[in-house]
């Protein structure tokens, strides 16, 4: 499978780096998202991220200019339908996601590879919804795409053995490392990296110790980069749950159950950075904990 063009769905924060990565690295891409703001910010931030990436000298100005020239957008899915592989990268919520893939199918070329960026759903089931599970895949990007290497390479019950070569080989071409996952919740970096996430909240929720505590536990005691609960306000509180109640639904053990703050926390609309407002306050020159 000759993959040359590249359809992305979403221009949020995962879809507009999975964007940046493919046209770095020679690929056609073309972008839709439901809003045009939405693109025109994601063209501006891919635009930013090329010339930071050229003042470190990470890359050419040349490069960056061809890649730039390489994207694309539109706010009609069935453009997408033409494009040898799709990716998925909308919000993570399974009702939406198989509403774009029933609304996209019709247009698709019959060679063209589905994906879906999930961080949690069953494949097996977004596949189902498709006219072609044995050409979808999980096709899981670290956030953020362009600095992390890692990219998940989750199969379905009917994933053939062409699809997934096809994906290992464009993951090589992007120049990062793909690990194959079984189609459990979560898959395995969620799988593991959420519980802990979950864990750090109820140590919050039970007054073991502070927000502050609590981070600087595990970065200097750990060497983790990031705390749990700044980890979790740059991931999205909201997202941190969501992936936590498919894992609690599906395999159906208690070790999986959300705190209740953490749920508190995304009912008030308290979702991290990306709100100003979640673990810490982003609203002030410094980040100050809520708790």
């Amino acid at each position: 499978m000759d993959i040359q063009s590249v359809g992305v769905i979403g221009a949020g924060q995962m879809g507009n780096g999975i964007a940046h990565v493919f046209a770095l690295a020679g690929y056609d891409v073309l972008m839709t998202d439901v809003s045009k703001e939405a693109l025109e910010k994601a063209l501006d931030l891919i635009e930013k991220n090329l010339d930071r990436q050229v003042s470190r000298e990470k890359i050419t100005s040349s490069e960056r200019d061809a890649a730039l020239n390489r994207i694309e957008t539109t706010l009609a899915l069935s453009d997408l339908g033409q494009t040898d592989l799709v990716i998925e990268a909308a919000t993570e919520r399974e009702t939406v996601k198989t509403a774009i893939f029933e609304d996209l199918v019709p247009h698709l070329k019959p060679t063209t590879i589905l994906t879906s960026n999930t961080s949690s759903i069953s494949i097996t089931r977004l596949a189902s919804r498709t006219d072609r599970p044995e050409k979808f895949m999980g096709f899981h990007f670290m956030n953020p795409v362009p600095i992390m290497q890692l990219v998940e390479l989750i199969r379905g019950i009917a994933t053939d053995e062409p699809t997934y070569k096809a994906l290992y080989d464009v993951v090589e071409k992007l120049g990062k490392t793909s690990a194959t996952a079984e189609d459990f919740p979560a898959f395995i970096v969620n799988r593991i990296l959420m519980p802990m996430i979950n864990e750090a909240v109820y140590t919050l929720y039970e007054g073991v110790g502070s927000v502050s505590s609590i981070d600087s536990a595990m970065k200097l005691g750990t060497n983790h980069p990031m705390g749990p609960l700044e980890l979790a306000d740059f991931i999205g509180l909201d997202t941190c749950l969501a992936i936590m109640n498919v894992l609690h639904e599906g395999l159906a053990d208690t070790k999986y159950r959300p705190c209740p703050l953490l749920t508190k926390y995304v009912e008030a609309g308290w979702l991290g950075r990306k709100s100003q407002r979640g673990f810490y306050d982003y609203r002030g020159e410094t980040p100050v904990p809520t708790r």
